[in-house]
């Protein structure tokens, strides 16, 4: 467990399969790793904790509450540097100090921090007021809030469509922008009671508001965009041997990844050269191995930690 204290509020963050990512990555005491999404920590620590003098571990994070956190307790360890950047931009940092292609291992660890949901100022979740924010950089950028208040009806439906697979997308649009027009939605309150309303039906055990959230984060984020760049530079990034390990939290990311590991290890999803053209194809050769199968939380991790539910593994290693 990670406390960190923000605003003199302290909030706990335990990290999502936290052994069976550090024991995918194969650490090497003199090895160099990177920590795509440092969090509170959790998994840097966990690689520290394996590394000699001689290791390194370099740490990307948007959130400058995180890169707070990581410069204040990691201060004294030179193993480690933390930049506040994406991971999207792994190729430009990691040139910068001289490791790129010579990586033994990439953790990239998806979603939200439980600091991010549980401090109700940064506006992820529905089950706390705060301000419709939703942006993990706080320092740059459009917050959910602005966005809202000019969206195109139809746009906003198509976004609630594509990235939280809402059935009811369309209804929830009409209603935001019905709801903007009587006063701004100022809050994740007024946001959720609105989607409430305008969903007919209401799975059990689930916020109706849930997919509009997560759809409206990864929209105001960019996060496929951003993990589709990161994943084929952390690829890059890797020397002949090196471990990718990603920690997925819904099916949009967990496709992108397992299409990802697919596209290298068997030549899926690649263009195919039209069957009426003289050219003879180049035989595939493989670049990526998955390294085991999909591994998911354990029951015991889920009961410590009901946001681990959802949480998947999957974990490759780049051929010569």
């Amino acid at each position: 467990m990670v406390a960190c204290r923000m605003n003199d509020k302290v909030y706990e963050h335990l990290p999502v399969l936290l052994d069976e990512a550090v024991a995918g990555l194969a650490i090497r005491p003199d090895g160099i790793y990177v920590d795509g999404t440092f969090g509170r920590g959790g998994h840097a620590r966990a690689v520290l904790e394996q590394l000699g003098s001689q290791g390194r571990l370099y740490a990307f994070d948007k959130d400058p509450e995180a890169v707070t956190h990581a410069r204040h307790f990691f201060a004294t360890d030179k193993r480690f540097v933390i930049f506040h950047r994406s991971f999207a931009e792994l190729q430009l940092v990691l040139q910068q100090v001289a490791v790129f292609g010579r990586v033994d291992g990439i953790l990239l660890d998806l979603g939200v921090s439980s600091p991010q949901l549980d401090n109700p100022e940064r506006g992820f979740s529905f089950s706390r007021k705060g301000k419709l924010d939703m942006r993990m950089d706080i320092s740059q950028g459009q917050d959910a809030m602005t966005w809202l208040a000019t969206v195109d009806e139809k746009e906003l439906a198509d976004i609630l469509w594509l990235y939280g697979e809402e059935r009811f997308s369309r209804r929830i649009a009409k209603a935001i922008v019905y709801a903007r027009q009587q006063g701004e939605i100022t809050t994740t309150e007024q946001l959720a009671a609105i989607v409430a309303r305008a969903v007919p039906k209401h799975q059990p055990g689930k916020h109706s508001a849930t997919r509009s959230f997560q759809a409206i984060r990864i929209y105001i984020n960019q996060e496929l965009v951003e993990l589709r760049a990161g994943l084929q530079q952390a690829f890059d990034a890797l020397a002949p041997g090196g471990r990718l390990a990603v920690i997925s939290f819904h099916s949009l990311e967990d496709r992108q990844v397992k299409q990802f590991i697919q596209k290298y290890e068997r030549g899926e999803l690649e263009d195919h050269v039209p069957f009426d053209l003289p050219i003879k194809p180049q035989p595939f050769s493989p670049r990526l191995k998955r390294v085991g199968a999909l591994i998911k939380s354990s029951e015991q991790e889920i009961a410590k930690n009901p946001r681990a539910r959802s949480a998947t593994l999957r974990i490759a290693e780049k051929l010569s």
